[in-house]
């Protein structure tokens, strides 16, 4: 197929779709505990598709009957593989448009050597038994992907957004703490800590904070392997995510407050309210209902659209704020 700006357009689109929605099933996986449902790599059990491996699930399944290893659970980490490598071979087919077309390559490359990367991170999820800190950079890395698709498939201009201090001031802040905060959602996760506090807006049992700061430092122990962590180091993992969501939720307003004042950005200040409100509902919901599945695949689609949302009102508005400065150095 005759590559154009048209199609590579189109296929950058389609890239953030996949994307999103891979981030969204590698939650699926984690959450339905079939993260080593296919325990080697890149194939299960040394074959293609679990069909080959029907003896190795068997014999696993007959010593553990509900996992980790399940016909279930390997076709749904299969999937996800395949999903990812169908991801991974469309971002080489837009780098080789890229590249006929003659267009900017600086984030093309810079996206296939990260998806690169994912690859090799989730390799090291499965050989290295879902080591916490390991499937934690695998879903950031995730997310980057997603930023750096968002960034090149951005292509509308926008008038009437100056320089202002106070709305790069929220615009930074929005999205400094948003990416820490997936951090702790992502480590509260791949140390299965939701539970460690099921009451709200107290922790456990009437308390509000684990017992000592000994419970914080064990918990944000980075190299350790998964299930070695006591449980009020599991208390204080989930109230350092429960309690940094205060610093997002009051960036986030302030700045939906500044984009109040730019009409043209209507659309994604309303788009910012829609997921905060959603994150407050599905963080809450893990909490008092038990960590339903759906949820907890919500609340990480959550994170994944304010990514989007916050990379997109970035990438718009840089080029503005280029021109701004440029104009006023020229007044000085």
């Amino acid at each position: 197929m005759m590559a154009t700006p048209a199609r590579l357009q189109k296929l950058t689109l389609l890239l953030v779709f996949l994307t999103f929605d891979l981030i969204l099933f590698g939650a699926f996986t984690r959450l339905t505990d079939s993260g080593l449902g296919c325990p080697d790599w890149p194939g299960c059990y040394a074959n293609a598709t679990p069909m080959g491996a029907s003896a190795h699930i068997d014999a696993a399944q007959s010593l553990m009957p509900t996992g980790p290893v399940t016909y279930t659970k390997a076709w749904i980490e299969m999937l996800h593989r395949y999903f990812a490598t169908a991801v991974g071979a469309l971002i080489v087919l837009r780098l080789i448009w890229t590249v006929q077309l003659k267009q900017k390559l600086t984030l093309p490359i810079l996206t296939f050597v990260w998806v690169c990367l994912q690859g090799a991170f989730g390799a090291f999820t499965v050989t290295m038994k879902l080591f916490p800190f390991i499937v934690t950079l695998h879903l950031l890395g995730g997310m980057v992907l997603l930023a750096l698709l968002v960034a090149q498939s951005t292509e509308e201009k926008v008038t009437g957004v100056l320089s202002a201090r106070p709305y790069w001031t929220w615009l930074a802040a929005a999205s400094i703490t948003v990416w820490l905060q997936i951090f702790f959602g992502a480590w509260v996760s791949t140390n299965y800590a939701v539970l460690a506090c099921n009451e709200f807006p107290t922790c456990l049992n009437g308390a509000w904070l684990p017992s000592t700061s000994k419970d914080w430092s064990a918990g944000f122990t980075i190299w350790r392997e998964l299930g070695t962590a006591a449980f009020p180091a599991l208390t204080a993992i989930h109230l350092t995510h429960r309690l940094f969501a205060v610093a997002v939720l009051i960036a986030i307003a302030g700045l939906i407050m500044q984009l109040k004042r730019y009409p043209t950005l209507r659309s994604l200040k309303l788009w910012l309210m829609a997921i905060l409100t959603l994150q407050i509902i599905t963080g809450i919901s893990n909490v008092v209902l038990g960590w339903p599945l759906l949820a907890a695949v919500l609340h990480t689609g959550g994170a994944a659209a304010l990514v989007l949302v916050l990379t997109k009102l970035a990438v718009l508005v840089l080029p503005l704020r280029g021109a701004a400065r440029r104009a006023e150095g020229k007044t000085l």
